[in-house]
């Protein structure tokens, strides 16, 4: 375990979901596995939030909801206790400037350390928490801000709120974050693309003939119908989470594994997207908005049921697309993009299809051919599965599908970090490499742009799928067009 600096790590939503159902947890994690590290200490982590309480009464608020997202087994009294004397709580609006002293006393005893300031919030509170802290004189050389998707709703908001944050923070100060940058098996991804020689010659429009990406949840709006109305599953979802994901399995070697080395071939990736066209949306994308149904057999309510959804939304929870590239390595190969609310099973995983052998040579003991395969896991289970073919005992030369799998917690034996557990660390130490540079996001939010403006002029509603299903079964055509199937179809 590499050593940290000492740090004030600001929480602004310190009492919000995000921080006590990820956030908090996370650092409890870091300190408690980092009894060895001498500045541990040294760490101080700070809430922040509109609610008047005493630091007392904020700790038994973390406490009482960490003991719901912290494994039983994990919970240790004593490091509990260790990890709560890091804990302070300021009480602030984040509109008003001039709240912000009362965050300034408590940070005047140690201007040399490494400061983050974690905007946990809505989009809309960034601006004016980056200047208020500007004008307090919070902001250090040693400072970072990380700031939570979604960046704005569409390219003229987004790239308002980096102008007003970039004028007080430099770029190589701003961590815009994507927690599934952060997951383990997507690290994998790279060392497997990039620290073995056997997979690149295969990795290109020559043996590839799709890829899929599925990003699936059981759950729906959980309580937070207002926001999750105005932004829907385009925003919240493709636009960074999926994109970022085709980045990593599209983009070329990069030279190097510092930051900007590989932010430039993802963003490379990025600009050679296939515009969608007015005509192109029509054809290459499906909107979905689940209705009644049940998931592990227990009934949930329709999106249009929600708490907080108003009547008629057009709001979207389910997307699937397809994806081109023009570009030499991938032209041709569809990568068909998928994430929804109340679906099947909470899944998230990329596939990779390659294409058949030129000519079958065996004839298979299931009567059908099934094309090599990747299928990297990234939850519930992290891991990789490859796809093979493979002689079935016997006299006889016949084959079936056989299966490679490597499971991450039984391979190493350890526990797995949590996304957010690296990606704290990483902007403490000031890595940039995992997190979105300016330029990145402009990319990504000038090629959903026409979706968004299409589906707001349409004034058909989006399909509609049974809550517990795969989605609309108009998804289920989108790689049919191209003699295809979705895996969990197939």
């Amino acid at each position: 375990m590499i050593p940290l600096d000492a740090f004030d790590l600001v929480l602004f939503g310190g009492s919000g979901d995000l921080a006590m159902r990820k956030l908090l947890p996370a650092l409890y994690y870091r300190h408690r596995d980092s009894a060895n590290d001498p500045q541990r200490s040294r760490w101080r982590i700070i809430g922040v939030g509109r609610e008047m309480q005493s630091r007392d009464a904020y700790l038994a608020n973390v406490e009482a909801q960490a003991r719901k997202f912290v494994a039983a087994g994990d919970f240790d009294e004593a490091a509990w206790s260790e990890f709560a004397a890091c804990l302070d709580y300021v009480a602030l609006d984040a509109r008003e400037a001039g709240d912000y002293q009362r965050l300034a006393s408590l940070l005047a005893d140690a201007p040399a350390k490494v400061r983050v300031f974690y905007l946990a919030t809505a989009p809309v509170l960034f601006a004016s928490i980056c200047e208020s802290l500007g004008v307090a004189g919070l902001v250090t050389p040693d400072s970072r801000v990380v700031l939570e998707k979604p960046l704005g709703r569409d390219l003229a908001s987004a790239r308002r709120i980096n102008e007003q944050v970039g004028a007080i923070f430099r770029e190589d100060q701003i961590y815009r974050i994507d927690h599934y940058l952060g997951k383990e098996t997507v690290q994998n991804l790279i060392a497997l693309r990039f620290g073995n020689m056997l997979f690149e010659p295969l990795w290109s429009r020559a043996c590839v003939r799709d890829v899929q990406i599925t990003l699936a949840e059981t759950v729906g709006v959980e309580g937070r119908g207002e926001f999750y109305d105005n932004t829907g599953a385009l925003r919240d979802m493709v636009q960074n989470h999926l994109l970022q994901l085709l980045c990593i399995i599209a983009m070329e070697p990069p030279s190097s594994i510092d930051p900007d080395a590989m932010r430039d071939e993802k963003l490379k990736v990025l600009r050679s997207l296939r515009p969608m066209q007015a005509e192109d949306v029509a054809l290459r994308t499906v909107r979905g908005q689940y209705r009644a149904g049940a998931i592990d057999g227990q009934p949930v309510p329709a999106y249009l049921e929600e708490p907080g959804i108003p009547a008629g939304s057009r709001t979207e929870t389910f997307v699937a697309l397809k994806a081109e590239l023009n570009n030499w390595r991938w032209a041709g190969v569809p990568f068909y993009l998928r994430t929804g609310k109340r679906m099947q099973e909470r899944l998230a995983e990329i596939v990779v299809n390659f294409r058949d052998v030129p000519h079958a040579l065996f004839p298979s003991v299931t009567g059908e051919r099934v094309p090599n395969r990747l299928v990297i896991r990234l939850q519930p289970d992290e891991g990789l599965e490859l796809h093979l073919m493979a002689k079935v005992p016997g006299d006889e030369m016949q084959v079936r599908p056989v299966k490679l799998n490597l499971d991450f917690a039984e391979t190493y034996g350890t526990r797995q970090w949590d996304a957010y557990e690296r990606l704290l660390m990483d902007v403490i130490r000031g890595k940039l490499t995992l997190f979105m540079r300016r330029d990145e996001l402009d990319a990504a939010w000038r090629w959903i742009e026409p979706i968004l403006e299409r589906w707001e002029r349409d004034p058909t509603p989006p399909r509609t799928y049974t809550a517990g299903t795969w989605g609309p079964a108009s998804s289920s055509a989108l790689p049919g067009r191209d003699g295809l199937s979705w895996l969990q179809d197939s």
